[in-house]
C-alpha cells in the first residue's frame, strides 16, 4: 500500500468478505503520505486477523513491502493483493481446494479489469488452465492479485528486487519443476489506473528482456523468441 486512501478500504473489505475464513491479512504500508495508513489501522482495531505494518521510508520497489509481508506471515499459503485491487468472495476457498495435487505449487485465477471508479464491463483476462515453467516464459499468465503459492511445498520464496518482480517470482517457483493451476473462474478485480506503472507498456518491455537474459540466463535467440511472444500476449491483454 502506498498513497491509496481512495481504494484500500475496498481492498480490505474484499478480504473480509471471503467465504474461507481462516486467513491472516498483513497490510504493509510503504510510507504513505495520505490517509492510507489511518484507514487500514481502523480495520486492524475491528478484526484481529488484520495486522498493519509500515516502512519508515518509501522503498519504491513493490518487491520490498511484499517481501516484508512474506517474512511476517504465519500461514502456509501466501497470496498477494495490491491496495487498489479486490478479491471476489470465493477466491481463497476455490484456490485452496486445488493444492491437493502434489505437482501444483501455485494456484491462480482469471481476473476482470475494472476502471478507476470500479466499474465492471466484462473485460476478462483469461489464462491457460495449467502452466509450467516453459509455458510461463511465453507470457505472465499469473495475475499477481490472483496468485497463491504453497511455501510448505517449495519453501519460503521472496520476490527478486528487480522491476517486474512478480513475473520473476512465479518463474522462480515453476523452475523447480512444479505446475501452476488455474481455477478457471474469475476471482479478482484488477483496477486499471492511468498513472500506474503497468499502464506504461513500453516501460515494461526492457524489464522483460532483463528477466530473460540476466535472471533466467536464456540464450540470446531464445530470449528474442520469448520476448516476441510476451510482447504479443501483452498487446492482446492491453486491448481487453
Amino acid at each position: 500500500m502506498h498513497n491509496s486512501e481512495t481504494f484500500v478500504g475496498e481492498a480490505i473489505e474484499s478480504v473480509l468478505a471471503q467465504t474461507y475464513r481462516q486467513w491472516e491479512l498483513i497490510v504493509v504500508d510503504d510510507d504513505s503520505t495520505d490517509n492510507s495508513l489511518l484507514t487500514a489501522k481502523k480495520y486492524e482495531t475491528i478484526d484481529p486477523r488484520i495486522s498493519v505494518m509500515s516502512n519508515d521510508r518509501h522503498l519504491g520497489m513493490p518487491s520490498a513491502p511484499r517481501n516484508f509481508g512474506i517474512r511476517h506471515a504465519n500461514g502456509r499459503y501466501i497470496a498477494f493483493l495490491d491496495s487498489d485491487d479486490c478479491w471476489l468472495p470465493t477466491k481463497l476457498e476455490r484456490q485452496l481446494s486445488l493444492f491437493n495435487d502434489s505437482k501444483v505449487a501455485i494456484v491462480f485465477s482469471n481476473y476482470e479489469k475494472i476502471d478507476e471508479s470500479g466499474k465492471r464491463n466484462n473485460r476478462i483476462v483469461r489464462a491457460p488452465m495449467l502452466v509450467n515453467y516453459r509455458d510461463m516464459l511465453h507470457s505472465n499468465y499469473i495475475g499477481n492479485l490472483t496468485g497463491m503459492y504453497d511455501r510448505n511445498r517449495v519453501g519460503t520464496e521472496y520476490m527478486p528486487d528487480i522491476p517486474h518482480e512478480d513475473y520473476a517470482f512465479w518463474l522462480l517457483i515453476l523452475k523447480k519443476g512444479y505446475m501452476a493451476k488455474n481455477t478457471g473462474s474469475v476471482e479478482a478485480l484488477y483496477r486499471t489506473r492511468s498513472k500506474s506503472v503497468s499502464s506504461f507498456k513500453l516501460l515494461i518491455l526492457p524489464w522483460q528482456w532483463n528477466i530473460y537474459r540476466k535472471q533466467e540466463h536464456l540464450p540470446f535467440l531464445k530470449s528474442i523468441y520469448y520476448y516476441a511472444c510476451y510482447a504479443v500476449r501483452g498487446w492482446e491483454k492491453s486491448k481487453i
